[in-house]
């Protein structure tokens, strides 16, 4: 028994997984692996559509399809900012928000984040094609030369203009108080030498 589930190590819907491959031509693409945990939504996301369609590599033409496979990990430790896991809805209607979304299928979220930044022509199928997101760190694709993506830095603020002021100004009636009491107790102290 143990020989069987170290031939198989993907413990997913192997079937799903390669789904579509044989309708890409595979010669020349690289395959690209993203790691999810961590990162905020729409900033992954937007990384992700500029890889699939090949506008990170220098001979990048809108009209023909030149991206390389994307392999999405980790993608159920997605994160998003704000409030958007209640207030944001999956859907036209109000029936599921983004927080029930990531708990029933974490990967249709990061596949309609990443096909509604795509443009909407006729090579978008074949972009969704080498597309595939998995929700944990396994996948079937250990076989393929798999090179790691880098998230670019991004020069995001930490903190809103206002609370940032109101932090600062927090900070230093709390650093008045204390040299305030230590100044009076510096003051009291000299009384009672003299």
């Amino acid at each position: 028994m143990a020989a069987s589930t170290a031939a198989q190590p993907f413990k997913g819907n192997l079937k799903k997984a390669l789904s579509g491959l044989r309708r890409i031509n595979l010669d020349g693409l690289r395959w690209r692996v993203f790691d999810a945990e961590g990162q905020v939504l729409g900033r992954l996301a937007s990384q992700i559509a500029t890889v699939v369609q090949g506008k990170d590599k220098p001979t990048y033409t809108p009209y023909r399809e030149d991206g390389d496979m994307c392999v999405v990990i980790n993608a159920k430790d997605v994160c998003v900012t704000g409030r958007k896991l209640t207030d944001k809805y999956v859907g036209n209607l109000k029936e599921r928000s983004l927080k029930d979304q990531l708990a029933k299928d974490p990967t249709e979220v990061i596949r309609k984040a990443v096909l509604r930044m795509l443009p909407r022509n006729k090579l978008r199928d074949d972009r969704d094609r080498k597309l595939r997101i998995f929700e944990g760190s396994e996948h079937p694709f250990g076989d393929r030369s798999l090179e790691p993506h880098v998230m670019p830095p991004g020069n995001v603020r930490e903190m809103r203009p206002r609370a940032r002021r109101a932090l600062i100004r927090a900070q230093k009636k709390a650093e008045q108080t204390i040299t305030g009491t230590t100044k009076k107790s510096s003051k009291d102290k000299t009384d009672i030498t003299e």
